[in-house]
């Protein structure tokens, strides 16, 4: 598919036209400026043709703001990556010095640009637009990208300057699996992501909350395949105090709802606090794969007991859902990456497998035989058929006479004769006793 890169200045809508055209609240709007700062993918299709779309932070220079540097490196690569660039900006404010600081870049990437005039809601604001005639950057299209005014007829233009065949295979890519990156802020989630991808795909700073979008990427490397998410760090509510900061673990949620696989890093100075366990048990109750990988490593002093000490503690605070995967990484030295992806796959092909009926009640009807549920009051549990419930995650059901005695203790017996016949490690799993 063809690339359109949506540049500009701060604040004159790029995120809030990029939600328009992918279809749903994606990036984060706000009234402040410089609320995005990487690099976001999304898909439009417009009259039987389907392009990817990137928003980017907007261009600044000589600012105060700390990101200013790494920003603007992040839309040199969406121009340089790019097939169309739509360069917006917009009417009450005219033309500023980053704006022909822009337009300038442009002008020498020899990319097709397409100049779309924002925030022109009515029709005495459509005379502001003329005046960008003079970037000489070609035909000057006003929008009002917050009711979608004039949109239609851009996007005609968009579609009418594309290559007939684009230069990128970003895609959505549904079928893949979903590996969502998460955790506290400033563990090192964007530099693992970055890591994995080998190239500046985050922004990276010690500043906590770097991240603010969950920015899924495309990863096809050393035999794996799937869709990488980058999420941005979750803190108690008590310390949320900020509108941004809200949206961003708001997206961060969404992030483990939509995704296959959870990996959750956590700092190996601080180990395994309240706000982990939280985001673990929130993995859980989601129902998703979860690998928990420990970076930082390298600054632990150690012997030769300390990793399986630290590794014995953090399963005791798991439990009783410790058969995860547990991975020590240093993402600075590129220490075990490769690990993490093999774990990944590992889970997924966990997560995603059909045991079938008749295996099933081969290796579990002589357990449940041998040890039958306790009688209640006299009365004897027989559970006499099982099978795997048709769902993405592992679910079971257990067919009885009287489902309504078992209680938790014999439930979980049955889950651990399950992981220990079948292997689910790394996936939550789910059992119901019903009426046979």
């Amino acid at each position: 598919m063809s690339l359109v890169a949506i540049v500009g200045r701060p604040n004159v809508g790029k995120s809030t036209l990029f939600n328009r055209l992918v279809g749903m609240r994606q990036a984060i709007v706000d009234e402040t400026a410089g609320v995005t700062r990487d690099r976001h993918y999304g898909k439009c299709e417009w009259c039987g043709t389907t392009f990817s779309v990137v928003d980017t932070g907007g261009y600044t220079s000589n600012s105060e703001d700390v990101f200013e540097a790494e920003i603007r490196k992040q839309v040199v690569m969406a121009i340089e990556e790019a097939d169309l660039i739509l360069f917006m900006t917009e009417a009450a404010t005219g033309i500023t010095d980053y704006d022909d600081e822009i337009a300038d870049i442009l002008r020498r990437s020899g990319k097709p640009v397409v100049v779309a005039v924002n925030k022109v809601d009515t029709g005495a604001k459509m005379f502001d637009s003329y005046q960008f005639y003079s970037l000489g950057l070609g035909d000057v299209w006003s929008i009002s990208a917050a009711n979608g005014g004039g949109t239609g007829d851009l996007l005609d233009e968009i579609v009418r300057k594309l290559p007939a065949e684009g230069g990128t295979d970003i895609d959505e890519h549904p079928e893949l699996p979903h590996i969502a990156i998460v955790g506290r802020p400033n563990v090192g989630k964007s530099s693992l992501t970055n890591a994995l991808l080998g190239t500046d795909r985050n922004i990276v700073t010690p500043v906590a909350g770097t991240t603010r979008d969950s920015i899924a990427t495309y990863y096809n490397k050393f035999g794996h395949e799937f869709m990488l998410v980058d999420t941005a760090g979750m803190r108690k509510k008590a310390k949320v105090h900020e509108d941004l900061e809200f949206y961003s673990v708001m997206r961060s949620i969404r992030a483990i709802e939509h995704s296959d696989i959870c990996i959750l890093m956590i700092d190996a100075q601080t180990g395994m606090e309240a706000q982990d366990m939280s985001i673990f048990q929130l993995i859980i109750r989601n129902l998703k794969g979860c690998i928990i990988v420990v970076n930082k490593w390298d600054l632990i002093e150690k012997d030769n007991k300390t990793l399986k000490q630290y590794e014995t503690s953090l399963r005791e605070r798991l439990a009783p859902f410790n058969d995860v995967p547990i991975i020590f990484t240093s993402v600075v030295r590129k220490q075990r990456l490769l690990d993490v992806l093999d774990a990944a796959a590992k889970v997924y092909a966990n997560y995603t497998k059909k045991i079938p009926t008749s295996r099933l009640n081969e290796e579990m009807l002589p357990v449940t035989e041998d040890f039958p549920p306790p009688a209640w009051k006299g009365k004897y549990v027989k559970i006499k058929y099982a099978t795997q419930l048709p769902t993405r995650n592992p679910k079971f059901a257990f067919f009885c006479n009287l489902p309504q005695y078992i209680k938790d203790p014999y439930r979980r017996f049955i889950e651990n004769k399950l992981r220990e016949k079948f292997d689910f490690t790394g996936c939550p799993m789910q059992i119901f006793f019903r009426q046979k």
